[in-house]
């Protein structure tokens, strides 16, 4: 019987290189959880290792620094972000449909982090005055989910949902004063009730700037 033949070169490596993705992707989990409680600045190299039973050497060749880490769990949180929130919204028909949407899919997601925490708002606090790679990070994944969610209420706007005079900045500033209220109450305060106090906060922004013929639709099927 002939002796079985040894893997090639190229085999070899696509599995090394296919473990290592997969080891860096369970490091990443570990530290998106850790970052959600802790915070951007309670990660470290040496408190991820030993969550993952890992040497330190281990997680920092996956990992060349802190920052790396720090920054690749911002840009992991956004793609979970927008996983929950954005892709299931743009489903919805283009108009006030999708705004809304996005906003009871963001709310859903806020009961989720009631008990973790928001990186985006916890790291917005951690780094707001420290400039630097990890607070561009942060800032330019906020900008990107703003600007989808400006560009959802533009589109109500065009599609005569919302008022012709619609100042969609003006909206969006007022929506995410929600989210932040929203997280303070239920977060910090344990306010019962918040988050159906934020639902009806933003009824009212949408009965605000709705247009004539939405709101006697809506009105109509409230009586």
């Amino acid at each position: 019987m002939p002796p079985a033949s040894l893997p090639t070169a190229p085999a070899a490596t696509s599995r090394t290189l296919q473990k290592g993705q997969q080891t860096r992707a369970a490091i990443l989990d570990a530290a998106l959880t850790l970052a959600s409680h802790m915070g951007l600045e309670g990660l470290s190299i040496g408190a991820l290792a030993e969550v993952t039973q890992m040497s330190k050497s281990g997680v920092f060749a996956h990992f060349g620094s802190r920052e790396e880490l720090q920054i690749s769990v911002i840009r992991e949180y956004h793609t979970k972000f927008e996983e929950e929130v954005f892709f299931p919204a743009i489903r919805q028909p283009r108009g006030l449909p999708r705004v809304v949407a996005l906003f009871e899919n963001w709310i859903k997601r806020v009961a989720v982090e009631i008990d973790s925490g928001c990186i985006y708002i916890s790291g917005a606090v951690e780094f707001d005055d420290r400039p630097g790679p990890v607070r561009d990070a942060l800032a330019d994944m906020v900008r990107a989910w703003h600007a989808a969610l400006g560009r959802a209420i533009e589109i109500a706007v065009e599609v005569g949902d919302l008022r012709p005079d619609t100042d969609p900045l003006q909206m969006l500033f007022e929506v995410h004063g929600l989210i932040l209220a929203l997280h303070h109450d239920a977060r910090f305060l344990r306010s019962p009730g918040a988050v159906e106090r934020a639902r009806a906060g933003f009824e009212r922004i949408v009965s605000h700037y709705a247009a004539v013929s939405v709101a006697a639709r809506t009105a109509a099927t409230r009586r």
